[in-house]
């Protein structure tokens, strides 16, 4: 039997012959990197479980959340980070550089069928070039710093095939929103997804990159792009490597196979809330917004910036709208300077930042406040992602066309007059409350229960980035769930024992171990979902924290704070108010070893 183009890069970085989807293997890992958010509690995993760096030629810090700086506790990680580096001959990507998943590209350090891994939860970028990349938690990473490797289960591989010619006004993102449109945010959940197509070999490394970025939003693994030769040559060319194609087989089994019309795709927004909740732009149009934002790791590159600079030359940003760009990286930042992109950006009257994330990351340009409305050219507009306002999705011809009229357009609708700014305002507050204690861990637990019927709960409604600086698990319980609508007093309701169950996808977003370990600071014993994440439910295994997931409940009669009983060794959920059970997935024999030695770096 043939395999997936990711089921041979992984055969390729472990010690087996041939691998199949649901098996567990160790794969070494080519570049292991850590970011200035997770850095420093990768580097005190290390240090408080007496661990060595394998092999340094490989492994990188890349600061790229918080180039500016500006905050001393974001300094303090980021210098804390500098001394261990100098002490270990590790290599730093510093604040100058730009987003560490681009930096790996271009600097030649990931190639086509290499394996990358960060504490990025798009590192899945990597899928631009044909290579396995992927987020992981501070836990994961410290492994593979010391190990040089770490477990993997093998996933499932879906195809999808875009037929038909591409329409003249559709960018990549617009083709990664009709994507998403389609699929949503877990029909893709945990698979490998390979795009083929007459189109998709032309697309331009810049575009492959804005494509692949979004597969965390799909909630799919990675999107694969087999590479182009055009995407070999320059990969040979940064690495100085000679690179072996890898290609599906042709006898490969997969999943399921998408047939989708490239040609019927529309220009696409995102609405407010989810980035899977993308419309027409028609829909939306004349929408009044307050600013813009073109930059993120997927839609920084040098063709965006000309994408943005063509619409911009000669024109100016409509009053009392904010427009803010940021590079990805410092090399395309100096390209769009030595092609006087820049200046056509001064004069429209942009913000120019330094290069990295930017908006993504609290604090840094692209947030907006309460009652903002912003069209942002970034991956997320989850709420309180990008500050505290209203963020739609668009291209960086959107984003551009839309600044200069004042409202969401199109660049063939720019008008001739801008629409005059009207200011809105809304109130947010936050409610902040603690318990503490952290739960026994037996096999069978028993607990009351908090059903949450939402899907698609991601890490920031868990726990929101403003807290990201905490590295006390004692501190976070009292975030827990504060930016959920509806359980925003979560942890002032919770009781040491308690058990979440809720819906599918759950842990979507960030790579923020903080997001499982604000339940072990409240005493919750359990997470039950229909799905997770792909990284929250690395996380949350790594740090021995119980989660099991579902096909079907509802025999239970499961109400609101029923005591229940969980059997994580044999897979059964009983309601112990009606003696009622159903069969749930048990602990994998992985699972079990790394929950009963209380972690894995324990």
């Amino acid at each position: 039997m043939g395999m997936t183009i990711i089921e041979k890069i992984l055969k390729n970085h472990s010690d087996q012959e041939i691998v199949k989807p649901g098996e567990i293997i160790d794969i070494v890992i080519d570049v292991r990197a850590a970011r200035d958010f997770g850095g420093p509690n990768v580097v005190k995993n290390l240090i408080n479980n007496g661990l060595e760096i394998d092999d340094v030629s490989k492994t990188f810090f890349t600061f790229d959340c918080y180039p500016t700086t500006s905050d001393p506790k974001y300094a303090t990680s980021q210098q804390f980070c500098r001394v261990f580096a100098r002490e270990n001959g590790i290599k730093v990507y510093d604040v100058n550089s730009g987003i560490g998943t681009h930096l790996v590209i271009e600097e030649g350090l990931a190639i086509p069928g290499s394996t990358v891994i960060s504490t990025d939860s798009h590192a899945n970028i990597l899928g631009a070039i044909g290579a396995f990349g992927q987020g992981m938690g501070d836990r994961d990473i410290a492994s593979a710093w010391a190990n040089g490797k770490t477990w993997f289960k093998i996933p499932k591989s879906v195809k999808l095939f875009l037929n038909g010619k591409r329409p003249d006004n559709i960018y990549a993102k617009d083709i990664v929103l009709n994507l998403l449109n389609k699929f949503g945010a877990n029909t893709l959940l945990g698979y490998s997804v390979e795009l083929y197509g007459e189109e998709v070999e032309k697309l331009t490394l810049d575009e492959r990159i804005t494509i692949s970025s979004m597969a965390t939003e799909m909630g799919a693994i990675i999107i694969l792009i087999p590479p182009s030769d055009e995407i070999i040559a320059f990969s040979e060319k940064r690495s100085g490597k000679k690179i072996e194609r890898i290609s599906a087989d042709v006898d490969a089994e997969y999943a399921d196979e998408f047939l989708i019309d490239l040609s019927s795709f529309k220009p696409m927004v995102s609405r407010p809330g989810h980035p899977d909740d993308s419309v027409d732009i028609a829909e939306v149009h004349n929408t009044k917004i307050d600013s813009g934002f073109i930059g993120s790791c997927t839609n920084g590159r040098i063709d965006d910036m000309r994408a943005a600079a063509k619409i911009l030359k000669g024109k100016k940003v409509a009053p009392g709208v904010v427009l803010k760009i940021v590079p990805s990286t410092d090399k395309v930042w100096k390209q769009c300077l030595d092609e006087g992109i820049i200046d056509i950006f001064k004069k429209a009257g942009a913000l120019i930042g330094n290069a990295g994330c930017a908006g993504c990351a609290a604090g840094q340009i692209g947030q907006n406040g309460p009652g903002e409305v912003t069209i942002s050219t970034g991956n997320r507009n989850f709420p309180g992602k990008q500050g505290k306002g209203e963020v739609f999705l668009g291209s960086p011809a959107e984003v551009a066309a839309s600044v200069i009229a004042g409202y969401i357009t199109t660049p063939d609708k720019i008008p001739e007059n801008p629409t005059i700014f009207k200011p809105t305002g809304k109130v947010e507050k936050a409610i902040v409350s603690q318990t503490e204690k952290i739960s026994a861990k037996p096999e069978v637990i028993e607990g009351k229960v908090w059903i949450i019927e939402k899907d698609d709960i991601d890490t920031d409604m868990i726990f929101h980035n403003r807290y990201l600086t905490i590295t006390d698990i004692k501190e976070m319980g009292q975030y827990t769930f504060d930016n959920l609508e509806g359980w925003k007093d979560f942890s002032s309701k919770a009781e040491s024992g308690d058990i979440v169950i809720t819906a599918k996808n759950f842990g979507a977003g960030s790579s923020r171990q903080q997001a499982v370990d604000c339940f072990k600071a409240l005493g919750v014993q359990a997470i039950i979902a229909e799905s997770f994440g792909a990284i929250y439910e690395r996380n949350a295994i790594n740090a021995a924290f119980p989660i099991l997931s579902y096909d079907n409940i509802d025999e239970l009669g499961l109400k609101q704070r029923n005591m229940i009983k969980i059997d994580f060794k044999n897979g059964t959920m009983t309601n112990l108010e009606n003696n009622r059970f159903v069969e749930i997935n048990k602990f994998s024999k992985v699972q079990m070893e790394i929950y009963q030695k209380d972690g894995l770096l324990k």
